[in-house]
């Protein structure tokens, strides 16, 4: 679990990893006081950390674009502007070493916040060969993105 945030951590920023953990063994601690079938904890556990990390990518990444639309006006706008800029060249770098179908499914899932169900009615696609291609594409991006550090 503290792998998976960790890895979280390198690519977003934002939390610490162990802030993440905690969450996610709260969470299960909730389920399991509710009496939730599980059949194994730990893969349960992984889901819910990788759930967590995503929802935070997702809370960061709304709340990054809100400052620029919102036109914010604070002291450091200057510095969270350079800042996003740099994020939307980095992101337009690696985006461009995927393929149109690994682009595709990522704006679709990432920027739309659609699920795999969703995707697959609208591509006609499988949805575990939806979630392969969004798997793979968020490893190319993320050894391309530790290549950049």
């Amino acid at each position: 679990m503290l792998s998976v945030a960790r890895n979280f951590v390198l690519v977003s920023g934002g939390l610490e990893a162990e802030d993440i953990v905690q969450e996610a063994l709260l969470a299960l601690w909730e389920l399991v006081e509710q009496d939730y079938p599980m059949r194994d904890a730990e893969l349960l556990a992984m889901k819910i950390t990788k759930n967590i990390c995503v929802s935070h990518y997702r809370k960061l990444h709304l709340d990054t674009q809100s400052l620029i639309h919102d036109n914010y006006m604070g002291g450091t706008e200057a510095t969270v502007l350079t800042d996003v800029e740099d994020l939307k060249k980095i992101r337009k770098s690696i985006y461009a070493s995927l393929t149109n179908t690994q682009r595709e499914y990522l704006h679709l899932r990432n920027e739309k916040g659609m699920s795999l169900d969703e995707i697959a009615n609208l591509t006609g696609k499988p949805k575990t060969s939806i979630k392969s291609t969004i798997s793979s594409a968020r490893k190319q991006m993320l050894n391309l993105l530790k290549g950049q550090l």
